[in-house]
């Protein structure tokens, strides 16, 4: 059985990070399928491969300084050192880094995301160069060569279907590894355009479904997903299992281990997600499976929370006798080009909650004045001190008391609660606070639900 293995950029950082890539590949021979990401942190000062690209995008076109240039040569061609790879080898990687600003581009924004596009793409030629002067069959995979489409989005891709139909029709050997960027794909226009920040992630979904494999390992930098965050909580219990949505819901206020957006491929492709880590590859990590089947042995599985949101608060007597109110509201942010998160309404109130990383100021009292003279509210309220705790489990379907226990922690703990929503899978439920409020909140709901727990 194959397997895919995705690394992140903390474990392709440096040539020592690069050794413990290549033995946990080397370690098991049902990992033939590779995706990479650019060179991540060394230290915590250091700067990312992938900001340098940026930064290495801007100079070369203002004032023509070669200082991230050099930097992100002196970046791989220490990994190559590592290895000690030969010149000639290496040459390739170096002409193209080289040649990144002399290409032409159909607008800045396609220019940007070929830029970002290769700290992956020169990080897997380079993981190849390495595999195969270690003696593996391994070979580098262009996406434009796989065949992996993406829309016309130059910074926030998203994979077209036919992906799937060109990447079953891939030829390789049985025994080749093959080296898989993440982070990109082509347009149908021949574009390279990337996927949003973390996209690594659903490249090796994507690759997975496409290829028909089962299984896919994500190796990070820590051993498990924890039912809360380590910031917040010291030692949260790590999780053994949960659900795709589980991890949806989680991923959508504030869980940043597995980028959420690369549960869609795996979702439709019924793979199984082991998250695991670089530094102890040993550990089993987490393993996100499909519902069907799954038995939660807890009635939650973690808690969360998101300080990006803001709101919009509106009452007005008989506010809900008003036909097509919501259309109204609704014709207003299209007309802004915003999205809403949440829309939980009384007989005479109504909150729209967004995320508010979409507007700026200007935006902000533009629309509060359109829907001012719309609608008419006798009220009207900006807020922008709004977080939202995030409760999940599957075991809510069982348990039906958890979300009211969660709710009923924060009462006793004196936390205001200015929203509650249900979600409609009943396994989440989503509770509005202030900002300053939301970590003492994780902590109380963690302490209520997961005290006495080793493992979720």
């Amino acid at each position: 059985m194959k397997k895919v293995v995705k690394f992140g950029g903390t474990s392709l950082a440096d040539g020592r990070q690069y050794q413990k890539v290549v033995d946990i590949i080397k370690s098991n021979s049902e990992r033939k399928v590779v995706v990479v990401s650019a060179p991540g942190k060394r230290f915590d000062d250091d700067i990312k491969v992938t900001d340098l690209l940026i930064q290495y995008a801007q100079e070369s076109q203002q004032d023509g300084s070669q200082t991230a240039q050099t930097e992100i040569i002196t970046r791989y061609q220490a990994i190559s050192d590592y290895f000690q790879l030969d010149a000639a080898i290496f040459a390739p990687i170096l002409d193209t880094i080289l040649a990144l600003p002399d290409q032409e581009f159909i607008d800045p924004d396609y220019r940007l995301a070929y830029f970002k596009a290769h700290g992956e793409k020169l990080n897997a030629m380079l993981m190849a160069m390495v595999l195969q002067k270690l003696g593996l069959p391994a070979r580098f995979i262009d996406p434009s060569q796989a065949g992996l489409i993406v829309s016309d989005n130059a910074n926030s891709a998203t994979v077209l279907p036919e992906t799937y139909t060109n990447l079953a029709q891939l030829k390789y050997d049985e025994e080749e590894v093959l080296v898989f960027p993440g982070f990109f794909g082509i347009t149908p226009n021949e574009q390279i355009a990337t996927f949003a920040r973390g996209g690594s992630d659903i490249t090796g979904s994507i690759v997975a479904r496409g290829l028909g494999i089962s299984v896919y390992e994500n190796f990070t930098d820590v051993s498990s997903i924890y039912v809360a965050n380590p910031k917040i909580i010291d030692h949260p219990a790590p999780i053994a299992e949960m659900t795709y949505r589980e991890m949806r819901e989680l991923s959508y206020a504030g869980f940043s281990v597995f980028n959420d957006e690369a549960i869609i491929p795996a979702i439709e492709g019924e793979v199984t997600i082991n998250v695991k880590n670089t530094n102890d590859p040993q550990a089993p990590g987490t393993m996100i499976v499909p519902e069907d089947g799954f038995q939660p042995q807890y009635p939650i599985t973690g808690v969360t929370s998101s300080n990006h949101f803001s709101a919009l608060y509106l009452h007005r007597y008989l506010l809900n006798q008003e036909v097509g109110l919501t259309l109204k509201l609704l014709q207003i942010f299209y007309k802004y080009g915003i999205s809403y998160e949440h829309m939980p309404s009384g007989i005479d109130d109504l909150t729209i909650i967004f995320d508010n990383r979409q507007f700026n100021q200007t935006t902000i009292e533009q629309l509060c004045q359109e829907v001012q003279e719309v609608l008419h509210p006798d009220t009207l309220k900006w807020i922008d001190d709004y977080s939202i705790i995030m409760v999940v489990g599957e075991g809510m379907l069982r348990q039906s008391k958890a979300a009211s226990e969660a709710i009923s922690v924060l009462s006793q703990k004196g936390i205001p609660v200015n929203m509650i929503n249900q979600g409609a899978s009943q396994i989440s439920t989503m509770i509005g606070t202030s900002r300053a409020d939301a970590d003492q909140a994780v902590i109380d709901i963690y302490h209520h639900f997961f005290k006495n727990r080793k493992e979720a």
